[in-house]
């Protein structure tokens, strides 16, 4: 029979290219049961070393993709109404708090700040979950942990944390892996040659160098990893190029004719 932790276990390793000693401490700050947040641009990898991690680990992993209409019932839970009357049903961070699963809220900065704030017993010694609509309070199972990320680019006035949920957590910064470790994760990703993986990874770091002069973000990791598998798939390299790095990043003429250049250009 599936308990509630098998139903969030990872079953299968989630490959990750380590860059540093980001395993290592991350390892320490699960060990202290510290709240840990991750940040970087999008398409970097955030997302994938939690899942690493947490399979790693042997925990459970509830991952909440956070979004501007989100609301603190969402996370902690809400009554709803059936044919017997009431039940209450749990949230996904109530859940991990009662189960002892790591809860990882996926670009937090999309939710609202009210939102956000439920997180804070959980972040510091007290380590507890208030249900105000229920009149419960819950101690976090001793293997919870809360992990929070975000793409400080996409910071302003309007989307940024609060220093005090800042404050709450031990942070990893994440960038795109230098160009010889993106090319073996890309091959190792999607199972293409090395000498393929290289050209994407050139085009990848041209549209990277246009961030801030026409581009808000540049070609991620994973967009590198969607021309790959188009490209084994027996779609032509320019146009997997096209299609899967330029097209999804900018539509402005100038940019996309640039980068259409830079395509044309490594693969001749």
């Amino acid at each position: 029979m599936t308990t509630d932790k098998d139903q969030y276990r990872i079953k299968t390793e989630p490959f990750y290219q380590s860059q540093g000693d980001e395993v290592a401490l991350y390892e320490a700050a699960y060990a202290a049961r510290l709240p840990v947040m991750v940040k970087g641009p999008t398409g970097c990898g955030k997302s994938r070393f939690i899942e690493h991690m947490a399979w790693k680990l042997g925990r459970p992993l509830i991952t909440v993709a956070c979004n501007e209409d989100m609301t603190a019932s969402d996370l902690v839970g809400r009554y709803l109404l059936d044919a017997n009357g009431t039940r209450w049903l749990d949230g996904p961070l109530t859940t991990a708090a009662r189960i002892g699963a790591i809860c990882y809220l996926d670009e937090v900065v999309e939710a609202r700040q009210d939102t956000t704030v439920v997180i804070h017993p959980l972040t510091d010694h007290r380590r507890t979950l208030p249900l105000d609509k229920k009149g419960e309070l819950i101690e976090a199972h001793p293997d919870f942990q809360l992990v929070i990320s975000y793409n400080p680019g996409y910071q302003s006035l309007m989307k940024d944390l609060k220093q005090s949920t800042k404050q709450r957590f031990a942070a990893f910064e994440f960038d795109y892996a230098p160009a010889e470790v993106e090319t073996a994760i890309v091959a190792k990703e999607t199972g293409i040659d090395a000498e393929l993986a290289a050209k994407l990874v050139a085009i990848g770091g041209s549209a990277r160098n246009l961030k801030g002069h026409g581009l808000d973000e540049g070609i991620s990791t994973r967009l590198l990893t969607y021309a790959a598998a188009l490209i084994k798939g027996g779609v032509e390299p320019k146009a997997a190029c096209r299609m899967a790095l330029v097209r999804p990043i900018t539509d402005d003429a100038d940019i996309r004719d640039t980068l259409d250049h830079a395509i044309d250009a490594v693969f001749g």
